[in-house]
């Protein structure tokens, strides 16, 4: 039955493409004059489309005050309204965020162009990142920093929908690229000073339904907007086959993220996903619910939900394809949004890379996904991340930047097409449960001052922690592994002991997920001192007590800046020969900074 529903996804979506791409081969009319776009809401809210107009035409624009958080080097930033290209090929308008460096452009040639594609914000209109960055709650700062830091223009698209009033077209992948590539060409409009120029080159970089948007914009750039000086593509996390990844989501911890697309879908294609006949009551009530919230709201919200509980019929997701008489076209919709089909391939460099963890998008689709570019692309580089979704986000966000920056330059690349043997096998959390990120032995770094000495011991390589997070019940366990090292001590003349920290009592707190995208971890944990040489032997009478606390964005899981600061008292040294060592080192108001970074990335 698939078989027939494959035929008849490619003959529609041919049609689908070829009235996305036909607005190309028509006549272009002049294009109509950019305006300075009204302050408060009213920016959002489009004019009529110039029917002279094309797709990346710029309607109006605004300065933009924007918080990017703490670190973030001065930027100028203009919101935008312009014109975009449905999947249906219908024109609509899409705004979304240019972000300039204050600072002058250090490298050669024109200043390069980052279009950053976001991942999931959730559906309400709040959510957008125009609107976030004006509150600096935006989830995703930290890559547009990093990328901000590098010397680039940061262009983000909010995607159709999101901003103006509409149902977003939530993971609409033509949709989504169209939207990536006409930013690009509506910034070039601003009639302002915004730094660089038409002989700008320009990459695309994205994450989750971003990495999915990235790919789409590499995919329909040659024909869709040829102009466009693309060097490079980088994709992460992407759900390349949408209906592995929705078959992975349905009844498990991302459930929120099928339950978004199908109404995205069902907003673009209204007549293959109908939603107002699919859903029962409750899948109404659901669906305006999720309209309404941010995407971490809603991941906890749906946690675990099961499609039959929401429709008409009270089917699985694989019922409903398999049912041509129930939804004849909804198989199509999924299908449309694969990457890779029938030879569509990204011509430049691509750079893909997924999280051996990750719990929402299968890693078995990404790893066919980099198989089917390299048929037509020998230039794909593919890494294996070993966390899970959210921590690779961030965590190859360094990486993804140096990667672009070898573009910018015009650096040669090989990719890493050959495939290795066995194939990388998923370490992800079982679905279905408690949503539990797992931090297995990841690299403990820190040291603890001495107070009275005014002297920091750090501690040693091969420093670890493991601990389970459940975002669930709130909870959070772990250990910390500190392998014994040497140090030296000042008293009088410097001594140099073997210094033992060994935990004595396991990692425990609480740690949560908020709204905005912020993690809050607050635990304890404990370990005895102990020194030894000259001698001596001298150890903490009682376990020093280490207070774990953790406040900011959840970015910082991967980021490199999971650090949590604090002070603690070390107790009296007990041991013949100790009462010298411990009058100059016990006491309160030590201070200590442990920091915890993920595992690095292999080429796959």
């Amino acid at each position: 039955m698939f078989q027939s529903y494959g035929q008849r996804a490619r003959c529609v979506l041919g049609v689908s493409l070829s009235l996305a791409f036909g607005s190309l081969f028509a006549p272009t009319g002049a294009l109509a004059v950019p305006v300075a776009g009204p302050s408060g809401a009213a920016f959002y809210a489009p004019p009529a489309l110039v029917q002279s107009g094309h797709h990346g035409d710029l309607i109006w624009y605004r300065s933009a005050p924007v918080s990017l958080g703490a670190g973030a080097p001065a930027a100028n930033a203009w919101n935008v309204l312009y014109q975009s290209t449905d999947a249906n090929g219908v024109a609509n308008a899409v705004t979304g965020t240019v972000f300039q460096p204050v600072a002058s452009w250090a490298g050669s040639g024109p200043r390069p162009i980052v279009a950053y594609a976001v991942g999931t914000h959730g559906l309400a209109q709040g959510c957008a990142p125009s609107m976030q960055f004006a509150q600096g709650t935006d989830y995703e700062n930290a890559n547009i920093v990093a990328a901000l830091k590098a010397g680039y223009s940061v262009l983000v698209p909010d995607y159709a929908g999101y901003t103006t009033g509409q149902t977003p077209t939530y993971l609409a992948g033509v949709s989504e690229g169209h939207a990536v590539l006409d930013i690009v060409q509506a910034a070039h409009q601003i009639p302002v000073p915004v730094g660089f120029s038409a002989d700008s080159p320009v990459a695309v970089w994205g994450y989750s339904q971003g990495g999915q948007a990235a790919a789409w914009a590499g995919q329909q750039q040659a024909d869709y907007v040829p102009n466009l000086k693309l060097v490079g593509v980088a994709a992460g996390g992407v759900p390349g086959d949408f209906l592995a990844s929705g078959l992975n989501l349905e009844g498990s911890t991302g459930a929120s993220f099928l339950f978004g697309g199908l109404i995205g879908l069902g907003t673009q294609y209204p007549a293959e996903v109908p939603l107002n006949t699919l859903l029962n009551t409750a899948g109404q009530a659901a669906a305006k619910t999720a309209e309404s919230q941010c995407v971490f709201q809603s991941l906890f919200t749906l946690m675990n939900a099961d499609v039959l509980n929401y429709t008409v019929a009270g089917a699985s997701l694989p019922n409903l394809l398999g049912d041509a008489f129930a939804l004849p076209g909804l198989f199509f919709a999924l299908e449309a949004q694969n990457l890779g089909q029938w030879g569509s391939s990204i011509k430049v460099p691509l750079y893909l890379y997924h999280g051996q963890a990750d719990e929402f998008i299968p890693l078995g689709q990404a790893e066919l996904l980099k198989q089917t570019y390299c048929q037509n692309n020998p230039n794909v580089t593919f890494d294996l991340y070993p966390s899970e979704h959210i921590v690779t986000q961030f965590q190859a966000a360094a990486k993804t930047v140096a990667w672009l920056g070898q573009r910018f330059a015009g650096a040669t690349v090989t990719g890493n097409c050959t495939e290795k043997a066995p194939a990388p096998q998923s370490t992800a959390n079982k679905g279905g449960g408690a949503y539990v990120v797992s931090l297995n032995d990841w690299t403990l770094g820190g040291s603890l001052t001495l107070k009275s000495l005014g002297q920091t011991v750090n501690l040693p390589a091969g420093s670890t922690m493991t601990a389970a997070t459940d975002l669930t019940n709130q909870k959070l366990q772990g250990n910390l592994v500190i392998p014994p090292f040497s140090a030296t001590v000042w008293v009088f003349f410097p001594f140099t002991f073997d210094l033992m920290i060994q935990q004595s009592n396991p990692i425990v707190g609480t740690v949560s997920l908020d709204n905005s995208g912020q993690l809050h971890i607050h635990g304890t944990t404990s370990a005895n001192i102990t020194l030894a040489g000259y001698g001596t032997k001298c150890t903490t009478a009682n376990p020093v007590q280490f207070p774990l606390n953790f406040d900011g964005p959840v970015s910082a899981l991967g980021s490199g800046a999971l650090t949590f600061p604090g002070t603690t008292t070390i107790p009296p040294l007990t041991g013949a020969g100790c009462s010298l060592f411990s009058s100059l080192i016990a006491g309160a108001g030590q201070t200590f900074t442990f920091s915890v970074t993920p595992p690095a990335s292999v080429a796959w």
